[in-house]
Order: C-alpha cells, then structure tokens, then sequence
C-alpha cells in the first residue's frame, strides 16, 4: 500500500504557521462530514492532505475513490461518476460501477473539480441535494452516502463571480475551504522535506547518502519551487541518481526547465486574506535566511553522524572550525 494511503493527519508536521494552521483545519474536518475544498497550486500536495482527512475520520476503513475532473467528455465523465449499465453505448459491454457508488460510505476525493463542464456540474449538483442517481442506461435510483472532498489550484469564488462555476454547487462544496501554501512561503521546512525526500530516494535506489555539500544545500534553498512539493520531490529523486558517493555536491542538483508559478497564485491568496495578513505576521517572529536554513541543516547532518564532529566536518565538506561555529550558533537558539 502506498504511503499516502496510509497517511493521517498527526502524521503530518510543520514548522510554518500557516500550514499548521491548515492542518489543524484538516484535523477538524476529519471529525465530520463537512463538504472540503482543498485550495493549492499545483504539487502542494492536495491529494496527500485529502487522503490523511479520510485516514483520520470514522470513514477510514471505508474506500477513498479519487476522480480527476479535467480534460473528460461529459458522456464519459457521467459514465465514470455514475456508472452505466450493458449496453447503455457502444463499447459498453458489461455493467460498471460509477465513483459515488464505489465510494458509498466513504470518500469521493473530486480533483480539478473547478475545470468541469456546465452540464458536468449541474448533475453533480443533483447527486448533492438529492443524494440519488442512475447509472447510465437505467432507470433505477441508487443512492450513495459518499463524503465529498474537492481540490482546486484556483480559487472556486472566483470562478462563480466569472460566470464559470455554478454558485449553488460552490455553496454545496463549500463546507470548509482549506488553503495550502505554497513551497516558496514555506522555506523554513526546506532542510526537512530534502532530508526526508533524500531518505526516500536513497531507500529507491540503493544508495546510502549522508549528507548535502552546502554549496549543493544553498542551490536548493535559493530555488523559488514554482512546482512546488512534486517538483522538490523530483528535484531530490534526480540529483539521488546522479550521487555516486555518500555526499550530494552542486553538480548533482539539476533542476526542471524554466517552470512557472501557478497562474492562479494571486486568486487564491486574494480568496484568503485574513490568512494572507497572518503569514505577514508570522514572518516577522520566523527567521527564514539561508544562513538560518544552513544551521539547520549542518544540526540534521550532525545527529545523523551521532554528533560525530570529525565525520560531519568530512560530509558537508567544512572546516572543524566552521562546524563548531555552526553549532555553538543553534545551541544559542
């Protein structure tokens, strides 16, 4: 089973305020049956956060079905959420379970949901009021008890005030709408996050890496991560194939071509201002220089080497001198 199958929200940690303030909200919405909207650019991890909400709920034991809404016809996105019967169209040469009926008592995860047809969201809207639905093909009703969690990388208020998402679903969804920050506004989780990634890496491919040379470590803290947790995991995955010792060096970090911000970026924080003017706040009490960062990092390598002076000095390729400094720096803290 893979891990974010398995994932619940206690076992996600942060340092950043604004994400510990999202998953205390996940924490919340785990103890009911609230509608979610999960609201991110892309790669923050909305399918991971949403997977934990169920993990961590009475419908755990029930199954997570997730449904990717972009890019679908509506005949074929009708037969995928509602199911057909034999013969309902052509090609359709056994009767099959729709989404919502394979997510009865548990949770149907709707991702892109701001990218569906008219047509497409109006029968979802049924399904909603209702709780009713048939299957392609047939008049019998069937039913589902499915908790509906839904992501989008832009902001659904936004799409309703355009004209493009349907006001009286966007009032069914939103039951209680969580923003996920981006990576860029998370910097103080860098040095965790790579050494975790890294960890993982290494378990996939054989090697035993100890540590990033800080020139290598300061090319990532300087990145701007416009994809965000995907992209830092491949970023890591990448420059772990490249390693051929136990030391990550700058070379080894090859970053993607020239990705750009999610164009929904100043929507979704514009969704969220209250939440916009606290990260403000919790700025100015969290020290995110790269020479903060770098402690961190030389204070991870150096309980990885069991607080080993000599062997740390050798990994991150530092003097003894340096190393000390560094520690006397965050024993300070």
């Amino acid at each position: 089973m893979a891990m974010q199958e398995k994932l619940r929200i206690e076992d996600l940690t942060t340092c950043n305020q604004a994400m510990a303030r999202c998953l205390q909200l996940a924490a919340l919405a785990a103890n009911s049956d609230v509608p979610v909207v999960l609201l991110g650019e892309t790669g923050t991890g909305k399918t991971l956060l949403a997977h934990a909400i169920h993990n961590s709920s009475a419908r755990a034991g029930r199954p997570f079905i997730a449904f990717n809404a972009s890019a679908i016809s509506d005949t074929l996105l009708e037969s995928q959420l509602f199911g057909h019967e034999r013969g309902a169209f052509t090609g359709a040469q056994q009767s099959v379970k729709g989404k919502f009926e394979l997510a009865d008592g548990g949770t149907l995860f709707l991702d892109e949901i701001s990218e569906m047809s008219p047509l497409a969201q109006v029968k979802i809207l049924r399904v909603l009021e209702y709780g009713e639905f048939e299957r392609l093909g047939s008049e019998r009703m069937l039913t589902s008890n499915a908790r509906i969690i839904c992501a989008s990388n832009c902001s659904l208020r936004e799409r309703v005030r355009r004209g493009k998402f349907r006001e009286d679903l966007y009032q069914r969804l939103n039951g209680l709408t969580l923003l996920i920050p981006p990576l860029r506004e998370r910097l103080e989780e860098l040095p965790a996050l790579i050494a975790t990634e890294l960890k993982a890496a290494g378990l996939k491919e054989g090697k035993d890496i100890a540590a990033i040379h800080p020139e290598a470590m300061e090319k990532l803290l300087h990145h701007k991560w416009p994809g965000n947790l995907r992209e830092l995991s491949h970023t890591v995955r990448t420059m772990t194939l490249f390693c051929d010792g136990p030391v990550i060096m700058p070379e080894h970090v090859v970053f993607p071509p020239d990705l750009e911000p999610d164009r929904a970026t100043s929507e979704l924080a514009n969704s969220f201002p209250t939440l916009a003017s606290n990260n403000k706040e919790n700025d100015a009490g969290t020290d995110l220089s790269m020479e903060s960062a770098m402690k961190r990092h030389v204070r991870f390598v150096y309980e990885q080497a069991n607080q080993n002076q000599r062997r740390t000095a050798k990994l991150l390729g530092i003097s003894r001198s340096t190393l000390a400094r560094y520690l006397r720096d965050v024993a300070k803290k």
